[in-house]
């Protein structure tokens, strides 16, 4: 018996130290970066370059890819298998025994430092916070209780946020992309109801980052269901919130499984609808705890700054794409707060009411671990109607997962009529037209939103100077010359910077409506024309 008791824990030390851990591989630098920058179409699309100059956001390094070097190099390492990577966190995720991960920083000078998903072996980890009793809220993620426009089962649904007062309006979410972050569209290539969008070529493509495939139309059915809240078009029987939009369908949930690499996998996306120039996503996903509870995320975790997928879509945000994200369904569970990454401050986070505007049970709470009012806003998310992946036919179902796309549709239906807006004005103007918002709760968050009444607000308040001068040429050779139809030419200030966010001229007091521009180089810029308090900033190109 002594020499049992003697044997067993060393068998179990054996165990553990064979095991395949979960890690992300942060390098230093990006050797490449400024070859990378003076030539952004090797990065990213000509439109994710024009959402960029609207918003008057400079590349970075973080747009530039990973160092392919050492991506090899990591990649050749013994025992270590490569999974994902993100050039915006700049890190390689992979998969080995902790040994052959630690090995790594031995071996190469250009890692910055290695983070394990089991925080117990980190340097700082402490195995107290990842033993905590975490409600699996993950096994419920992707369940569901099925039992002018003529909308059917899905008017109250659009009729509760005033999207159908966009609609009249004209604006249906024509021109703008959406990218769908999911765990799959199974049917969407052949339902009667995603027709109008694989008719009109509403569909640009996509990719199965689970199984490196560019089939997308596999996997779980939560994407189909999520898609039909936002694309799906029967008339007189079903009609999504923004049913002229385009769309990307992308594919990193594994259902069957909850790892670590789907958090990699999403970031993966999210990079990828940047490049495509996507103007909005939405992610009915969300993440607490894993098959292994050792990788367990803990509520102090939902700070918006710990974990990797909640870092990954602040940088998405700060790229000018409008994320939008369920908060989650743990509203009745131990856990009962959002999950990652709708603890990420400049995510949409969206709870669920019922068709009466009263909160769904379900929905889960903020606020996040520092103090931050979450949800953001709530929509129809108890007894919400999809469109079933296999039968085609409208039914109702519960969840955040569908208040998201319901508000996201509409979202993109309201840039749409004020595309000069960043994505973070468009998002503070939709909170403030919440029926909370002077008073929010940790459940409600600042309530439910009136698109209808931002729109007229928005509409009657758009300062002057949005229409008050006129820049020509554009494309301009020598002189740029500027009109206005407001106020004295001395009031307006002209800057000009590169791409890059380069300062290369200002003038306080215009006094010419002539600028002479002959010196600058043919290219890409940003004007960004001043008013007071206000401004606009606007592409200009040089021949």
């Amino acid at each position: 018996m002594k020499k049992l008791l003697f044997f067993l824990p060393l068998l179990l030390l054996n165990l553990t130290s064979f095991s395949q851990e979960h890690a992300w591989v942060y390098l230093k630098d990006k050797p490449s970066e400024a070859t990378f920058l003076a030539s952004p179409l090797t990065m990213l699309t000509q439109r994710a370059l024009d959402r960029r100059t609207k918003q008057g956001i400079a590349l970075d390094s973080k747009d530039v890819p990973i160092e392919n070097s050492y991506y090899n190099q990591i990649k050749s390492a013994s025992g270590i298998t490569v999974l994902a990577k993100s050039k915006w966190l700049n890190a390689i995720h992979v998969l080995g025994q902790t040994s052959d991960i630690n090995a790594l920083t031995t071996n190469f000078t250009f890692i910055e430092r290695i983070d394990f998903a089991n925080k117990s072996l980190n340097a700082k980890g402490t195995v107290a916070s990842r033993n905590k009793k975490v409600d699996q809220n993950h096994v419920n993620k992707f369940q569901s209780k099925m039992p002018t426009y003529n909308y059917g089962n899905a008017a109250n649904q659009i009729e509760m946020l005033g999207g159908d007062y966009l609609h009249e309006n004209g604006f249906t979410g024509s021109g703008i992309h959406i990218a769908v972050i999911d765990g799959g569209f199974p049917n969407v290539n052949t339902l009667p109801a995603f027709s109008r969008i694989r008719d009109n070529n509403q569909i640009l493509g996509g990719y199965d980052f689970v199984n490196r495939s560019d089939n997308f139309y596999t996997g779980n059915s939560h994407g189909t269901h999520v898609l039909s809240d936002i694309a799906a078009y029967k008339d007189g029987e079903f009609i999504g919130t923004a049913p002229d939009a385009s769309f990307y369908l992308f594919r990193t949930e594994d259902a069957a499984n909850e790892t670590p690499l789907e958090e990699s996998l999403w970031v993966e996306a999210a990079e990828r609808s940047d490049s495509l120039g996507v103007d909005v996503i939405n992610t009915s996903l969300g993440y607490t705890t894993f098959d292994n509870p050792n990788y367990n995320y803990t509520y102090s975790d939902m700070d918006g700054k710990t974990t990797f997928i909640t870092r990954g879509a602040e940088i998405g945000s700060s790229r000018g794409m409008l994320l939008v994200t369920s908060a989650g369904n743990s509203g009745n569970s131990a856990w009962k707060y959002i999950s990652a990454p709708a603890d990420a401050s400049s995510v949409f986070t969206i709870g669920a009411v019922n068709a009466l505007e009263t909160i769904a049970s379900f929905s889960s709470f903020g606020p996040t671990s520092d103090g931050r009012v979450k949800p953001d806003v709530l929509a129809q998310g108890q007894s919400v109607y999809i469109v079933n992946y296999i039968s085609g036919n409208s039914v109702t179902s519960n969840g955040t997962s569908f208040s998201s796309p319901v508000i996201a549709g509409v979202l993109a239906c309201f840039w749409q009529a004020f595309p000069n807006r960043t994505n973070t004005e468009i998002m503070d103007i939709i909170r403030k037209s919440a029926d909370r918002f002077r008073n929010p709760t940790d459940q409600h968050g600042y309530g439910v939103p009136n698109f209808k009444s931002a729109f007229e607000l928005t509409l009657s308040s758009d300062d002057v100077i949005l229409e008050s001068f006129k820049v020509f040429p554009n494309p301009v050779d020598d002189i740029l010359t500027i009109k206005i139809t407001e106020g004295n030419l001395n009031e307006y200030k002209l800057k000009i910077y590169t791409i890059l966010g380069k300062q290369i001229l200002n003038i306080d007091e215009l006094k010419s409506k002539n600028v002479n521009v002959s010196n600058l180089k043919s290219g890409i810029y940003f004007l960004d024309i001043q008013k007071g308090n206000t401004n606009k900033v606007i592409k200009l190109i040089k021949k």
